[in-house]
């Protein structure tokens, strides 16, 4: 079950760089899908796409991403200062839809423009819109966010960007973007995580306790070099481009239910991820021991272990355009 513990925070999470749930533009991150020019969709884990990455394997983190974070995610739109329910949505960096679905159905009469740099991840987002009959409430940009001109995303009420503000370039000029898109008095939803999510026990491998923290430690001295936003404080920064932050809050994630064949498939797809970041950062004793747990065929596999779990953090501001 998910536990989503919300409460206030004065200062943002990093983003879990890696998954999140898009690929936006620009260079460079499990969770959830990147936002990056190399894209490699985010998702809620939030790594980035590596030379390793294929287009279906970061759309399947980010489908696991969803799958297992849906609960959570459906917490957040519904704790949403909205007022009057939003008509016009858009979705900035949407991967392969998390948040487009999660929005769509906490908002059942509003329609989603979901914006992506990746073709590939908004062609598989056509196809679940098809899947769920919600295609003709969907329209689907591609873009990169990057550039100095966006594309008309038609004054929307509400603008959501999940775990992708943090690979703009840009972030300031991006802020601004937004508010010149918004309609008077609409809302501006920034989501981040706190790094990459945790799966696997403290004292675990057994031969290499600790391991996990070793390779996010690695992760972060790498995010400190490439991801110089990752980690933000949105709130003066969301201010200082002419919002007003309305609400903000931290939510602890904790799912368990570790033989959940989906939190396995996340666990592993991530932990695949974070390796192409920390190899070069790691002892070679704690590259083997992480190998071993992605080799599915060998008796360490991370498949076959029974105490897993997701634990991850994110922090969410809501921020109004002046009417």
């Amino acid at each position: 079950m998910a536990h989503a513990h919300p409460h206030p925070h004065s200062s943002g999470h990093d983003s879990h760089d890696g998954h999140d749930s898009s690929s936006v533009p620009g260079p460079g991150g499990p969770g959830g899908q990147d936002h990056h020019r190399h894209q490699g969709g985010h998702s809620p884990s939030g790594s980035h796409a590596h030379s390793g990455d294929t287009v279906d394997g970061q759309a399947e983190i980010l489908d696991l991403d969803a799958e297992v974070l849906a609960e959570h995610l459906a917490s957040v739109t519904a704790w949403l200062p909205t007022g009057t329910p939003p008509r016009r949505i858009v979705d900035l960096g949407c991967g392969t839809g998390a948040g487009t679905f999660a929005l769509l159905d906490r908002f059942p009469e509003a329609d989603v423009t979901a914006v992506d740099f990746s073709a590939a991840h908004l062609q598989r987002l056509r196809e679940k819109a098809c899947t769920r009959g919600a295609d003709g409430r969907i329209r689907t940009v591609q873009a990169d966010l990057d550039d100095t001109v966006w594309p008309d995303l038609g004054a929307p009420d509400l603008v959501w960007a999940s775990a992708s503000m943090h690979h703009m370039a840009d972030p300031d000029r991006a802020l601004r973007a937004v508010r010149d898109a918004l309609a008077p008095g609409g809302l501006f939803v920034v989501l981040e995580l706190a790094g990459f999510p945790r799966f696997l026990p403290e004292n675990a491998p057994e031969e290499r306790p600790g391991l996990e923290e070793r390779c996010h430690a690695a992760s972060e001295r790498y995010h400190a070099e490439h991801v110089p936003h990752r980690g933000a404080d949105w709130g003066p920064k969301l201010t200082a481009a002419g919002f007003t932050v309305e609400a903000e809050r931290a939510l602890t994630v904790n799912i368990e239910g570790s033989r959940a064949a989906a939190v396995g498939a996340y666990a592993l797809g991530s932990l695949r991820r974070l390796r192409g970041t920390v190899a070069d950062g790691l002892p070679a004793e704690d590259l083997a021991a992480l190998d071993r747990l992605l080799d599915t065929d060998g008796p360490h596999s991370i498949l076959r272990r029974d105490d897993l779990e997701v634990r991850t953090e994110r922090t969410v501001w809501a921020a109004r355009r002046g009417a």
